[in-house]
């Protein structure tokens, strides 16, 4: 799965996070401020931040890109040389563009984040008498602001979207093309042609989908946990807990921390029901394939046998994502007022203005949701690892290794004997 498309992968990986850590690290402790020595140096502490677009092409903006790019070209000039991979430059330049697309789409919501205070500082303002304190040309002013910036988030989504699938795409191929080359010793695996063809197809489209979102969430954090932390000196308390410094960070923590723990604990059950959903199903699959060969295969009594484990192990299926479902929709629908419940007593002591309280809300309501990743994606996960099972059994078999004891007992008897054991 990824040593087909990524250079030596377990040690790629540690090496990626370890580099990343040390690359956002020397960017806090000094690096952000290097830019100055050729003329791109950060924001001053106490400066307002630019609302609009601008601020991309600002100087704090111009040298993060250069560093970015710096960064990017050392790890692939190292890997190029240590390893070289046939797939290298999508596995890391690829991969690169789209941490940094996904770093400008976040950067692109805190942008809107900051045009939210004045704009709606200005609507407190007209609602506020005397009238007529703010003309009408301000109003369209700040929303033809929201609406190039929205634009531009707007197409950087495009983008990304098109050149993601493009690369997931080559991700299926490299697996693809590895797995072929390798027929002659993984065709007597259980399903081994449904493994190959649609296995790793659906491993692709759920690596796109989680893959995109767990970097989005991270770079997320990075992005509004400050931005929250600033926005927390707003807050006079919290309910039953009281006056607590970073508040509405430490709060964002501990409810997403929980609603993961919640479902991770209720959906323990999903993953084996999916990967044995699979395996059934393929099980059905291909007795119908053998009847179209042979007259003596696909019986009635058999595909009845058959079809009734699936449609048992569907009924399983269903009962334990009931309760699941009862449980991450409660928890869906409780964080949806669960900022305001927060907010209510700085509210309530009218100690916040419009234009703050709405940057608060959607700042929470980032982290909060990067946070709960887990929350958002447990069905999506579950049907990853049950891909991830059916796939491991190629992995074994190409490393030496036993294959997994969930698969011993579907490995054919001999090569001419069609019926798994």
């Amino acid at each position: 799965m990824f040593v087909s498309f990524f250079p030596r992968p377990k040690l790629f990986f540690i090496s990626l996070v370890i580099w990343a850590f040390a690359a956002v690290l020397f960017w806090f402790l000094g690096g952000e401020q290097l830019g100055a020595y050729i003329g791109l140096p950060p924001a001053a502490p106490d400066a307002a931040p630019i609302i609009g677009v601008s601020v991309f092409w600002s100087k704090p903006f111009l040298w993060f890109y250069v560093y970015f790019a710096a960064a990017v070209v050392i790890f692939y000039g190292f890997w190029a040389i240590y390893a070289p991979h046939p797939w290298q430059n999508w596995s890391i330049l690829g991969s690169a563009f789209i941490l940094f697309t996904t770093n400008f789409s976040v950067q692109v919501d805190v942008a809107l984040n900051n045009w939210r205070g004045p704009f709606f500082d200005l609507i407190q303002k007209a609602l506020t008498p005397p009238s007529g304190s703010v003309s009408q040309v301000s109003l369209y002013y700040q929303i033809w602001v929201f609406l190039v910036i929205a634009s531009l988030a707007v197409a950087i989504y495009v983008v990304q979207k098109f050149f993601i699938s493009h690369y997931i795409f080559r991700w299926r191929t490299a697996m693809n093309n590895f797995y072929v080359a390798n027929w002659s010793r993984l065709r007597h695996i259980e399903g081994a042609s449904q493994r190959v063809q649609d296995d790793t197809m659906r491993f692709s489209t759920a690596m796109e989908d989680l893959g995109a979102s767990l970097i989005q969430s991270l770079m997320t954090l990075i992005a509004f946990l400050p931005v929250l932390d600033a926005l927390s000196s707003h807050v006079t308390e919290l309910p039953i807990i009281g006056r607590i410094p970073h508040s509405l960070v430490l709060a964002a923590i501990a409810w997403s921390a929980f609603g993961s723990l919640l479902l991770a604990v209720v959906g323990i059950k999903l993953p084996g029901l999916e990967f044995r959903n699979q395996r059934v199903e393929a099980a059905y699959r291909k007795e119908l394939v053998y009847g179209e060969d042979s007259a003596d295969r696909a019986q009635p009594l058999t595909l009845i046998e058959l079809f009734s484990n699936v449609r048992k192990n569907y009924f399983r299926l269903y009962f334990h994502y009931a309760y699941f479902n009862i449980a991450r929709s409660f928890y869906i629908q409780a964080d949806a007022v669960f900022s305001y419940i927060l907010l209510a007593p700085t509210i309530a002591a009218g100690k916040i203005t419009l234009g703050i309280l709405q940057q608060a809300l959607a700042a929470f309501s980032q982290v909060s949701s990067s946070f709960q990743y887990l929350v958002a994606s447990w069905p999506d996960i579950v049907t990853l690892i049950s891909i991830y099972k059916r796939l491991r059994a190629f992995e074994a078999t190409l490393e030496g290794e036993p294959l997994p004891s969930i698969d011993v007992r579907y490995i054919r008897r001999t090569a001419d004997d069609p019926d798994p054991a």
